[in-house]
């Protein structure tokens, strides 16, 4: 009995000196790691650096690129997206036994005939706004002074058209200089025009054979399943989007035509036209088009009220229509972050001017939908009731 006592006696102890030493052990490793955490940053923190700087230095470079080139890259790029967005239709027209090239044709005929009524629509408005703009910067300027001056904290009188930047002198010199910016401008925009139609026309031509060059450009099966399901998403995004903004636009550019009608302003057809084009540019548009109406009614009529009423009337048709109408239709799976979306206008507006801005939101949906396809395990799921 003693004899098994004291085996068990030794047993035990060994035991609680493997559990002190297991727990020195663990006393240890932890120490080592909090202290790791204090160490400073080594070789692992600068290969981090070093990637993001790459990235950097890549994503400038590129930038400049596309800046320096935009004299053919905008032409293109509007091309292919327009080409994307008539894929739907060159798909319902290809099943119908039209040939590819006669489809190509034929649709790139319509755009070419659209913009061709629209710059034609524009032509002679803006010539006679161009001819009269002095004249119609100084009515502009009587009717708001004496709104103006009731309001001394902006410290404007007569004076202050008088003398300085705000001067007829000044502004018809501006006046000059923006004909002859428009003059060196108009040769480039010829040049781009060309590129813009045949670059439609080739790649509604070759859309399905770049298509297959595409996908059979990756090596793997699951590679080439993901790219069909990206460019088959982009196209029905952008199909689906832009025929129902059109539709809507239209719609408002209806509107806008009886709202100028009835509030008197000139030429109602054209403040419908001008309604439908600047809805396609986001924020941008809306602020033109609302301050241009405001101006025009400001030099329309005499009382200040009734003067302001088109601009705000039209305001608030747009802002029902953004906000209610049009996500009701369109659904909020496509819907994009409006702060987003302000950056790519921004963003490409600096870069390519007045095509960039209109290329901002087809751009910002086709990043949306490559990186909901891409990674789908990251979209916000709804959490459903048990």
């Amino acid at each position: 009995m003693a004899t098994t006592s004291a085996r068990q006696g030794r047993q035990n102890g060994s035991m609680r000196r493997r559990v002190m030493e297991k727990g020195s052990t663990d006393d240890v490793a932890v120490y080592r790691a909090d202290a790791t955490e204090l160490l400073p940053l080594g070789r692992e923190a600068l290969e981090v650096a070093k990637a993001w700087a790459v990235i950097g230095i890549f994503l400038i470079i590129g930038f400049a690129v596309v800046h320096h080139l935009s004299l053919i890259l905008k032409p293109v790029t509007l091309a292919i997206v327009i080409g994307m967005i008539l894929g739907m239709v060159a798909e319902r027209m290809g099943e119908f036994g039209i040939p590819r090239f006669g489809i190509a044709l034929i649709l790139s005929t319509l755009v070419m005939a659209s913009v061709f009524l629209v710059i034609n629509a524009l032509a002679e408005p803006v010539a006679t706004l161009l001819q009269d703009g002095p004249r119609v910067v100084e009515n502009a300027i009587a009717r708001i002074t004496p709104f103006l001056e009731r309001h001394h904290w902006l410290n404007i009188t007569p004076a202050t058209f008088e003398t300085g930047p705000m001067s007829m002198e000044k502004l018809i010199e501006n006046s000059g200089n923006i004909l002859s910016i428009v003059s060196v401008s108009l040769t480039p925009a010829v040049v781009q025009g060309l590129i813009f139609f045949a670059a439609l026309l080739l790649f509604l031509y070759g859309r399905l054979r770049l298509r297959r060059t595409i996908i059979m450009a990756f090596p793997t099966r699951r590679q080439r399943l993901l790219a069909i399901r990206i460019i088959n998403a982009i196209e029905e995004v952008l199909g689906y989007y832009f025929a129902t903004a059109s539709l809507m636009y239209m719609g408002l550019g209806v509107v806008m035509t009886l709202i100028a009608y009835a509030g008197g302003l000139p030429m109602p057809v054209l403040w419908g036209i001008f309604a439908f084009l600047s809805s396609f540019i986001p924020f941008l548009g809306i602020t033109v088009m609302t301050l241009s109406v405001a101006i025009a009614g400001i030099l329309t009529h005499e009382a200040l009220l009734l003067a302001l009423l088109p601009a705000t009337v039209f305001f608030l048709v747009h802002l029902v229509m953004e906000n209610l109408a049009f996500p009701a239709v369109m659904g909020r799976q496509w819907e994009i972050n409006p702060f987003v979306v302000f950056l790519a206008i921004l963003f490409w507006t600096w870069m390519w001017g007045a095509v960039g801005a209109m290329l901002a939101l087809p751009l910002s949906l086709i990043v949306m939908t490559m990186a909901q396809e891409l990674f789908p395990e990251r979209r916000t799921m709804p959490q459903l009731p048990d």
